[in-house]
């Protein structure tokens, strides 16, 4: 029943080991694509992750043709503010990559062009927010996707 958290280029340590406990939390596997924004070993990161670091499935790739070509057909849905689908309308299913972009720019505009279809937001009401913190917007759409599968 796992499902397979994708961070492209994550950029804060804290986010990307509150992350960690996620998806150990929800059973889920935590995929990395490079370049990160710090440290593997950066004690920001551990101390988010606490001790759980060490019991999580921890997949990192070079970068993210890397990861495309190990996960070719793979079921996958990109979060971005820029999608038009809400991320209640993923069709959730077992095994699934939920990629998420990184901290300060999101998604790379061309996978936002070429996914177009598989693309899904988290709705935000109010004009003030430009989008969320990406540690709570992967619990949203993880606790969302555990709710439908």
């Amino acid at each position: 029943m796992p499902l397979n958290i994708v961070l492209v280029e994550p950029e804060i340590p804290n986010n990307t080991g509150n992350i960690g406990r996620l998806a150990l939390a929800s059973g889920s596997n935590l995929h990395l694509v490079k370049p990160f924004g710090f440290e593997i070993d950066d004690t920001r990161l551990k101390r988010a992750g606490l001790d759980y670091w060490q019991h999580l499935q921890v997949t990192s790739y070079e970068n993210i043709d890397e990861f495309f070509k190990v996960n070719r057909g793979k079921k996958m849905a990109f979060l971005s503010s820029h999608g038009e689908k809400k991320h209640w309308d993923i069709p959730f299913e077992d095994g699934m990559f939920l990629i998420f972009g990184k901290e300060s720019v999101g998604l790379p505009k061309s996978l936002i062009y070429e996914q177009k279809e598989h693309l899904f937001k988290i709705p935000l009401y109010s004009d003030h927010v430009r989008s969320l913190n990406l540690a709570n917007a992967v619990s949203i759409v993880v606790y969302e996707g555990l709710k439908s599968i």
